[in-house]
C-alpha cells in the first residue's frame, strides 16, 4: 500500500502543478454579446502618402474623359489626330502630397488630408457638377498597410484589401498569436493626426470590452506589437544566463587544463 500511495501522491503533485495558462482566450468577458453590440466604425481619414484610385463617371462618356487620368491623355491626343500611348480606362491613382492635396484634372489642387473617403467623394462631386450632369465619384484606398510584430506566427507588413479592419482581422493576417503571446498587453503604435507624433496605447485582447476602444478598428500604417508573456521572458533570460555559465565555464576549464598541462612539464 505504501508503494501505491507514494505513486498516487506523486501523480497528484504532477497534475496540480500543470496549471492552465491564464488569459489565453480572446474576449472572455461574460458580457460578450452586450459589448460587441456597441462596436462602431467611423471610417478612415485620408493621410499624407495615401494612394487613392479615383474614377469619375457620368451619363456623357465623352464629357467625363478629361476628369480621369486614364482617358484624358487619349482625349487630348484624339483632338490632335495622334494615337495616345495610355489607352487604359482603369481608375486613376493619386498620391496625397505633404501639403495634404491631390492634383486633380481640370480642378487642380484639391485638399483632402483628414477627410473620410465619403467626404472627399461629396466634395469632388460638388465641384464636378459645374462641368458634368450627375457625376459619380468612386474612391479606393490602394495602400492600406499595417505592421504586426512580436509573438505572431507571421510577422511583417500586411496589406489589407478591406479598409474596415479590426484588431482580430489584423492578427489573422499575421497567422494568429503564438502560445507565448501576452494577450493582455498588446501595443498599438499610431501617428496622431493632430500632433503628427507617434502615440502608443496598450490593449487587452482578453476582454470583450476591447470592441469599445477607439483603437479597435485600425488605420493605415498602424503598428501592432505583441510582447511575449512573463513565462517566456523568464525562460529567455534563464537560457541566456545558462549560456553564459556554459561559455565562461568552458573558458575556465580550458585555462585550468592549460595550467595543469604546463605545470606537469
Amino acid at each position: 500500500m505504501t508503494k501505491y500511495a507514494s505513486v498516487f501522491i506523486l501523480l497528484c503533485l504532477f497534475l496540480f502543478s500543470c496549471k492552465p495558462k491564464k488569459n489565453i482566450v480572446y474576449m472572455s468577458n461574460d458580457n460578450f454579446e452586450q459589448e460587441v453590440s456597441r462596436a462602431k466604425y467611423s471610417g478612415l481619414h485620408i493621410k499624407e502618402g495615401d494612394q487613392l484610385q479615383i474614377l469619375v463617371s457620368a451619363f456623357d462618356d465623352i464629357a467625363v474623359r478629361p476628369f480621369n487620368l486614364g482617358t484624358m491623355t487619349r482625349t487630348g491626343n484624339a483632338a490632335s489626330g495622334t494615337s495616345g500611348a495610355n489607352t487604359s480606362s482603369s481608375p486613376s491613382e493619386y498620391t496625397v502630397s505633404s501639403d495634404g492635396t491631390i492634383i486633380f484634372p481640370v480642378l487642380g489642387a484639391v485638399y483632402c488630408k483628414g477627410m473620410t473617403k465619403q467626404q472627399l467623394k461629396e466634395d469632388l462631386e460638388s465641384r464636378l457638377k459645374r462641368y458634368l450632369t450627375d457625376p459619380l465619384v468612386t474612391i479606393t484606398l490602394t495602400n492600406f498597410n499595417i505592421s504586426v510584430l512580436g509573438e505572431v506566427k507571421s510577422p511583417g507588413q500586411k496589406t489589407s484589401p478591406n479598409e474596415k479592419l479590426n484588431l482580430f482581422q489584423a492578427i489573422a493576417l499575421a497567422g494568429d498569436l503564438t502560445y507565448d503571446a501576452n494577450r493582455t498587453n498588446v501595443k498599438l503604435i499610431r501617428t496622431s493626426e493632430a500632433t503628427g507624433k507617434d502615440e502608443t496605447v496598450s490593449l487587452d485582447l482578453s476582454e470583450a470590452s476591447i470592441v469599445n476602444s477607439p483603437y479597435y478598428y485600425l488605420q493605415q500604417n498602424d503598428i501592432l506589437y505583441v510582447e511575449p508573456d512573463r513565462n517566456k521572458q523568464v525562460a529567455v533570460n534563464n537560457d541566456s544566463a545558462t549560456d553564459k555559465w556554459i561559455r565562461y565555464g568552458g573558458i575556465a576549464l580550458g585555462l585550468v587544463t592549460l595550467i595543469i598541462s604546463l605545470t606537469r612539464k
